[in-house]
């Protein structure tokens, strides 16, 4: 199993009000899954795939991530994890404007201790990997949305982390390049990657295989009565 949370509650502290977010949530990925968690704005899918990608913790519940105890690490030893672990895919990119696409794919390899050869050649391959073999050297800027978005999908997969965490991954796009990107990532998917996505679309959320809703931050599985209910 890659993901197993238990019993998670994430509560935030406002003045002297505790307003919980996410309420008795245990949610398990088995290797090679592709997950899509929903759910409208508000509803705490942020605040999980915090906690999922090791950038928050919860106040209490138990999280493993290929069998290793993520709660029990410090705040360094939480970012070494997430960097051997998890790649990002964000709506916004979170490119480097001025350095080429093999840069930017080649940075989580540099914070990695990779020798600058290796870099370059792990990251070729990466951009290879998402169709983008021909524009190595080029700019964001002489990039479309969606190849940036594929340049972005090649930095996250460069490290061949555990899983893809992808946050409403399409949100920035076009329609056309939006399915472009669906597409890669059921070729990644059948390559083996275990994919979460967040999103609040139903019809990006059914290319996954699996569906899970999150409202008002509890989790019901696509098919159960409550999710039937919504």
């Amino acid at each position: 199993m890659i993901l197993n949370l238990q019993n998670i509650y994430k509560d935030y502290q406002q003045d002297k009000l505790v307003v919980p977010v996410l309420k008795d949530v245990s949610l398990q990925v088995e290797e090679g899954e592709y997950v899509a968690i929903m759910g409208p704005s508000g509803s705490g899918k942020t605040t999980l795939m915090n906690i999922i990608g090791c950038l928050d913790r919860p106040t209490s519940g138990t999280y493993e991530l290929a069998g290793e105890d993520v709660l029990k690490y410090k705040d360094k030893e939480m970012s070494d994890l997430r960097l051997r672990r998890i790649g990002f895919v964000f709506q916004s990119f979170h490119l480097l404007p001025r350095q080429s696409a093999i840069e930017n794919v080649a940075l989580p390899l540099s914070y990695a201790g990779i020798k600058k050869k290796e870099r370059r050649e792990r990251a070729a391959a990466a951009l290879e990997r998402v169709g983008l073999g021909e524009r190595v050297d080029f700019k964001p800027t002489q990039l479309s949305g969606g190849q940036k978005q594929r340049v972005a999908i090649a930095r996250a997969m460069v490290n061949n982390p555990k899983i893809l965490l992808a946050d409403e991954p399409t949100g920035a796009l076009d329609s056309k390049s939006g399915q472009q990107i669906m597409e890669l990532f059921d070729k990644l998917n059948e390559e083996g990657v275990t994919i979460v996505m967040i999103t609040h679309d139903r019809k990006i959320a059914s290319n996954a295989k699996r569906i899970v809703h999150i409202i008002d931050g509890v989790i019901t599985e696509e098919g159960s009565e409550e999710a039937a209910d919504e």
